[in-house]
């Protein structure tokens, strides 16, 4: 949270208890701190790094948005480097610590450099968010290798490499928080054998890496987004079909936004989080079927 929306925050609700702080702004750390505490539910995030791959846009862009917000230390990794870089900049304009590490995480030497940048900014990492993801969506029989391999290699392999990577440092810290972004479409969607194949994937990776990891004290967990409305899916033709399809599924009557994923990631990194390890939160609108 920033100082301003702190003061904001403070006027809206704490106008009686902190006159003095509304008045003169006198503020210290350990006073900031103590009010941050007292106001808001202190995810004890402050200082901690996260690299949140694929956070160029959509859903990877508001959990580094979230997590900044938080004081965390975010690192912007994507494929397109130059949309990474504008966005952390954008991040930096707003009063947070942000870098850009342009990255193709299905490489091994790409993730290894970006495992080095991020030491050389911030001296560890404390969270990973494994989120970028594509798509190549075609029945099996119209389907090609290359087709599969691309979407295995980034949405599976890509969170393997990832996790393979940080967690020396994890370990070397005591403490870590990774978070997979699987997909409701690990039921099985038609079209998607590849796409639904590394979703289910994903799941397997993320309650292996618990089982290996939960003693370090390093929770690994998966979130299933179903149905969000990020710039990409509103670019889509015919979308006003497709989204009255997702509503009529859905318990909830409304779709998802980014923010909704970047909510619960903030919360399985978290502190508050911390006995939670190998689980799978769907946040689909209580969409379970279709």
């Amino acid at each position: 949270m920033s100082q301003a929306a702190l003061f904001k925050l403070c006027g809206q609700v704490q106008q009686q208890k902190y006159p003095y702080l509304l008045k003169h702004h006198l503020l210290n750390i350990t006073e900031f701190n103590n009010v941050i505490s007292e106001i808001t539910m202190d995810l004890h995030l402050r200082e901690k790094t996260a690299i949140i791959t694929g956070s160029a846009r959509g859903i990877g862009a508001a959990i580094a948005k979230a997590l900044a917000e938080e004081g965390v230390n975010v690192v912007i990794t994507d494929i397109n480097s130059e949309a990474a870089a504008e966005y952390a900049k954008d991040l930096v304009e707003q009063g947070h610590n942000a870098i850009s590490v342009g990255s193709d995480i299905s490489d091994p030497e790409s993730v290894d450099l970006l495992q080095k940048a991020t030491l050389e900014a911030f001296g560890g990492v404390d969270i990973l968010v494994n989120n970028a993801g594509i798509v190549r969506d075609r029945g099996i029989i119209k389907m090609s290798v290359e087709d599969w391999d691309a979407v295995l290699s980034t949405n599976l392999k890509g969170s393997w490499l990832c996790s393979k990577a940080v967690l020396p440092s994890m370990a070397q810290r005591g403490w870590g928080r990774i978070v997979n972004i699987s997909s409701r479409a690990h039921w099985g969607n038609p079209g998607q054998t590849n796409y639904s194949s590394a979703k289910a994937g994903v799941i397997g990776l993320t309650r292996s890496l618990a089982m290996e990891q939960g003693r370090r004290n390093i929770t690994v967990n998966a979130v299933a987004p179903g149905f969000i409305l990020t710039d990409g899916i509103k670019s889509l033709d015919h979308i006003e079909h497709i989204k009255a399809g997702a509503l009529e599924k859905n318990t909830v009557p409304r779709l998802g936004e980014p923010e909704d994923i970047a909510n619960i990631v903030t919360f399985l990194v978290s502190d508050r989080a911390g006995y939670i390890n190998g689980e799978l939160v769907h946040v689909s609108g209580g969409r379970y079927s279709g």
